[in-house]
């Protein structure tokens, strides 16, 4: 069973910082893209980010590009988003889900954790 589980979000003034973790179990992390994906209330889900298995390859939303960075370790099944320049539309759920920017919806995706960006 695909279990997925963010940390690290908070409420972070307009301009901050804050770096999400996804520990994922349940698969071979290493063998599949990964993603990250945002939900703000009323608001459908919005892809943000996605990192290939070996991270050669990362690809962004444009709302977002140049401000967030994706990573991950392979040793300790573990993805992050480092967030910069936060701004108060960038408030919403942020969960990480297995697959690409495409096929993420059918991989599985964690409970999510908040982010809010206000002063």
């Amino acid at each position: 069973e695909v279990q997925l589980v963010e940390s690290g979000g908070g409420v972070v003034q307009p301009g901050g910082s804050l770096r999400l973790s996804c520990a994922a179990s349940g698969f071979i992390f290493g063998d599949y893209p990964m993603s990250w994906v945002r939900q703000a209330p009323g608001k459908g889900p919005e892809w943000v980010s996605e990192i290939s298995s070996n991270s050669h390859f990362r690809n962004y939303a444009d709302s977002v590009k140049g401000r967030f960075a994706i990573s991950r370790d392979n040793a300790r099944n573990t993805l992050f988003l480092q967030m910069a320049s936060l701004r108060p539309e960038d408030s919403a759920v942020y969960f990480c889900a297995r697959g690409n920017r495409f096929n993420w919806p059918s991989g599985g995706r964690g409970q999510g954790t908040q982010v809010t960006v206000s002063s």
